[in-house]
C-alpha cells in the first residue's frame, strides 16, 4: 500500500476539490435486469452540471440485489459517460460479509483504471452483534487492498454502525480511506468531535432537514450524497450557493422546502411491497419531473426485478407536482 498521505490522495483523484454534492444513482431498465443505457446516459446528463460525484450501484440503484454480473454490466454503460461529463464515479460494492466484498473488489479490479474512477464505497458486514473489533477487522481488510475507499454507514442494512472511535482509528491508519457517508440519522461519528484526519464526510440521510447539516452553517459535514439528488439536483446545488453566499435564511427556507416534498414522496410508497423505498421514491420523483401531467399516460418506473410502480402510486404522486412546481419556480428566482 502507498504511503501517500490522504490530502494529495484526495488531491491527485479530485484536482478542482472534492464535489459537495453526491448522488447514488437510480439504475433504470429496459426489462428485468437489463439496464436501459440511453435512459441511463441521459439521467447521468442532467445530473452533472449540478452533482459532481455518483455512486454506481448504490442503494438507490438497487446494489443490494444486483449480481457481480450485473454490475459490470452497468458500469459499463456508466464509466464512460460519467468521464464524458466529468462527473467521478465510486464504485459500490454493496456485500453482507467480507469474503464476498473482496472478491467483488478484486473481480472489478480493472475498472479501478477508468479516468471516472474515484474509489470503492464498502459497508459493515452484517451483524447486529458485532463487536467494533469485528467490524474494524472486516474494513482494514478491504482497506488493506489499497484502493481509494469510502466506507458507508447504513444500519439499516448491516445492523450495527462503526462507533466514531472506530472510523477515527481507520483513519489515522489507512490514508486511502478518503470519504465516509452516514446515513443512520444519528451522526455520531459527524458530531464526535474526534480527529478524522481530514475525511471528507457526507450526509446521507433525508431526515432531519439539509442546510443547517453543512460546515458553511456551523455543521459537521462536508457535503451530501442524497438519494433526492436524483432529481432535485438543482435545488440542492442552488441551496449550497446560497450557503457560499452567506444567504443562510434563503437556504434554509429552500432546505425546508426539500425536506417536506421529500418526506411526502417517501409517506406515499412507503407500503409497496417490492423495492426499497430510497429507489421507489426517487423513481417516482424522476418520472414526476420527467413528465409531470403526463406521468399516468407513460408506463410506471422499472424495478430490478421487472416489476413497475404501480399506477396507483403514480396516481398518488401527482400531488407532488405542485410542490416541485413551486420548487423550481423558486429556484429560478436566483
Amino acid at each position: 500500500m502507498s504511503n501517500e498521505p490522504r490530502a494529495a490522495i484526495q488531491k491527485r483523484l479530485f484536482p478542482n476539490g472534492i464535489p459537495r454534492l453526491w448522488a447514488p444513482t437510480l439504475t433504470h431498465f429496459a426489462e428485468a435486469r437489463v439496464p436501459d443505457a440511453d435512459h441511463i446516459r441521459k439521467h447521468l446528463e442532467q445530473l452533472a452540471p449540478y452533482a459532481k460525484g455518483i455512486l454506481v450501484p448504490g442503494s438507490t440503484g438497487e446494489g443490494w440485489e444486483m449480481s457481480d454480473e450485473d454490475i459490470r454490466r452497468l458500469l459499463d454503460i456508466v464509466l464512460p459517460a460519467a468521464h464524458k461529463s466529468g462527473v467521478h464515479l465510486l464504485i459500490g460494492v454493496l456485500k453482507t460479509n467480507t469474503d464476498e466484498v473482496l472478491t467483488a473488489i478484486d473481480r472489478m479490479a480493472d475498472f479501478s483504471h477508468h479516468p471516472a474512477f474515484v474509489g470503492f464505497t464498502v459497508c459493515p458486514p452484517k451483524g447486529e452483534n458485532l463487536s467494533q473489533l469485528e467490524i474494524a477487522s472486516s474494513l482494514r481488510a478491504v482497506l488493506s487492498k489499497g484502493y481509494p475507499t469510502a466506507l458507508y454507514q447504513l444500519p439499516q442494512v448491516t445492523l450495527n454502525e462503526m462507533s466514531p472511535e472506530t472510523v477515527a482509528s481507520l483513519a489515522a491508519e489507512f490514508p486511502n480511506f478518503i470519504l465516509f457517508k452516514d446515513t443512520s440519522g444519528f451522526d455520531r461519528v459527524a458530531r464526535s468531535g474526534l480527529d478524522l484526519k481530514g475525511l471528507f464526510l457526507v450526509r446521507g440521510s433525508e431526515k432531519g432537514g439539509y442546510s443547517q447539516w453543512l460546515r458553511m452553517a456551523n455543521g459537521p459535514y462536508d457535503g451530501f450524497l442524497l438519494s433526492t439528488a436524483n432529481s432535485l439536483a438543482p435545488e440542492f446545488a442552488r441551496m449550497l450557493e446560497l450557503l457560499d453566499e452567506g444567504k443562510h435564511r434563503d437556504a434554509l427556507e429552500l432546505s425546508q422546502r426539500l425536506e417536506k416534498l421529500v418526506a411526502s414522496a417517501f409517506a406515499i410508497v412507503q407500503d409497496l411491497p417490492v423495492g426499497n423505498p430510497f429507489t421507489n421514491a426517487n423513481k417516482l420523483l424522476h418520472h414526476l419531473r420527467s413528465f409531470e401531467s403526463d406521468s399516468l399516460s407513460r408506463p410506471g418506473p422499472m424495478l430490478y426485478s421487472g416489476a413497475r410502480i404501480p399506477d396507483k402510486i403514480l396516481e398518488a404522486g401527482l400531488s407532488l407536482l405542485v410542490p416541485l412546481s413551486e420548487l423550481q419556480a423558486l429556484h429560478g428566482k436566483h
